[in-house]
């Protein structure tokens, strides 16, 4: 299995795990405020980290001299939660799930001035099929819902929050050197993350809260430490530096595929005709994106 096959699959893995997150804060939600348990996420995922980290000295030594770079990654990845959950003060997730698909576009215009890519008409329709493939996902096939669609202050805010997102995965390929060890970069991406996450939450003086999560509570907290925040962050920063970060968010598109079908496999909700054709509009630009280099 050549290398970019395996950084696909592995990149496959990690959209699920991702999707898979949104059911587990559904679960959270309305519990602690989201900053503090974003905080929560990256304070453990990285107490997890730790141990494979210092014991042994290849990786501990090289923690202080990648430090500087993960500052940079772990500010863009902070600041797009930070503005995500500002941006939910005053917008909803419909809103917020429509302009994330704008940021396979916006990675793609970052590298050509950033990496020196270049983007053809193909790719650039391909996106665009992509973006109305995918709203067809999220506004399940309601034409009418889609129009009644509009800008507002807190999709301004997530405007600046998917740019941020775009910079975390380019500034991921732009940064690395060669003998980085990645799951060093992955550490501190995390632990600046905490810096970042920390100083949010002392500007806009939000409490931690972490003892209302208990029960059956701490087991959704425990896959959003492990797998979506701690697997992900790792699996996303390989692809980066494999694939690329425009191919890594070609695969934003096939976000609400793998949502809808957790959903179908878990709770047993049905996928509508239209949502289905959006899943298969938005699974084709993928795939051409992917192919295409």
């Amino acid at each position: 299995m050549t290398n970019q096959i395996k950084a696909h699959l592995l990149l496959l893995l990690a959209t699920f795990l991702v999707a898979g997150s949104f059911i587990a804060s559904q679960k959270l939600s309305g519990v602690i405020d989201p900053i503090s348990l974003t905080l929560c996420r990256f304070i453990f995922a990285t107490l997890f980290l730790a141990p494979l980290i210092f014991i042994n000295k290849k990786y501990r030594n090289k923690v202080l001299s990648t430090l500087p770079r993960g500052m940079i990654i772990g500010l863009f990845y902070s600041l797009y939660f930070i503005g995500l959950f500002k941006a939910l003060e005053s917008t909803t997730a419909l809103n917020t799930g429509t302009l994330f698909t704008l940021v396979p576009l916006l990675t793609a215009i970052f590298a050509i001035f950033l990496l020196k890519q270049k983007i053809g008409l193909i790719q650039l329709t391909t996106y665009l099929v992509g973006i109305v493939g995918t709203c067809i996902v999220v506004f399940k096939g309601d034409l009418q819902l889609f129009l009644k669609f509009h800008l507002n202050q807190g999709d301004i805010i997530f405007l600046f929050a998917i740019i941020s997102m775009a910079l975390y995965s380019i500034s991921t390929k732009l940064v690395h050197k060669k003998g980085d060890e990645l799951i060093v970069l992955v550490f501190v991406t995390l632990f600046s993350g905490i810096i970042w996450m920390s100083l949010a939450l002392l500007f806009m003086e939000i409490p931690l809260q972490w003892e209302k999560i208990s029960g059956d509570l701490i087991y959704y907290m425990l896959y959003l430490i492990i797998g979506a925040t701690l697997f992900t962050v790792y699996l996303y920063q390989q692809a980066s530096i494999n694939l690329g970060p425009k191919k890594v968010m070609a695969y934003v598109y096939i976000n609400p595929a793998c949502i809808a079908l957790l959903m179908f496999i878990i709770q047993g909700q049905t996928i509508g005709l239209k949502v289905l054709i959006g899943i298969l509009i938005s699974s084709i630009a993928t795939l051409i994106l992917l192919l295409k280099d």
